[in-house]
C-alpha cells in the first residue's frame, strides 16, 4: 500500500513539474498610455514583474514606472542591457526609467540576478 501512495505522489510531482516549466501560462501585458508626446506604463515589482511584457509605440519618449514591493534583494534592480540601464529599485518608492524608443524591436529586462524577465515591445 505505502508503494502504490509513493508512486501515485510521484506521478503527481511529475505532472506538477511539466506543467510549471512547460504549460501555457497566462502573462500580465500593458501598452502604454500616450499623452501630452509621451507615454508611460507603471510596472509592480513583486515576487515577478506585473505587466510582464510592454508594449511602446515607436519614436514617442516613453517612461517605465517600476514600484517595487517585494523585500526580495533579487528584486531590488532592474536591468535592461540593450539600453546600458540597470537601475536600482527602493523597496516602496517609484523608479521611473526613461527607454529610447527609436528603434522599433523586443527587448528584455531582467532583475539583478537574472532570475525575473520581462519584454519591451517597441513598434
Amino acid at each position: 500500500m505505502t508503494k502504490i501512495l509513493v508512486l501515485i505522489i510521484g506521478i503527481a510531482a511529475i505532472g506538477f513539474i511539466l506543467w510549471w516549466f512547460f504549460g501555457n501560462h497566462h502573462v500580465a501585458s500593458a501598452t502604454a498610455n500616450v499623452s501630452n508626446g509621451d507615454q508611460k506604463v507603471d510596472i509592480e515589482v513583486n515576487g515577478g514583474y506585473s505587466p510582464e511584457v510592454v508594449t511602446l509605440k515607436k519614436g514617442i519618449p516613453a517612461t517605465i514606472n517600476f514600484t517595487r514591493k517585494d523585500a526580495s534583494s533579487c528584486l531590488d534592480r532592474v536591468v535592461f542591457s540593450d539600453f546600458g540601464i540597470n537601475k536600482e529599485l527602493p523597496q516602496n518608492e517609484q523608479q521611473s526609467i526613461q527607454i529610447d524608443t527609436s528603434e522599433a524591436g523586443e527587448y528584455q529586462w531582467a532583475c539583478g540576478m537574472d532570475m525575473f524577465h520581462g519584454k519591451l515591445i517597441i513598434k
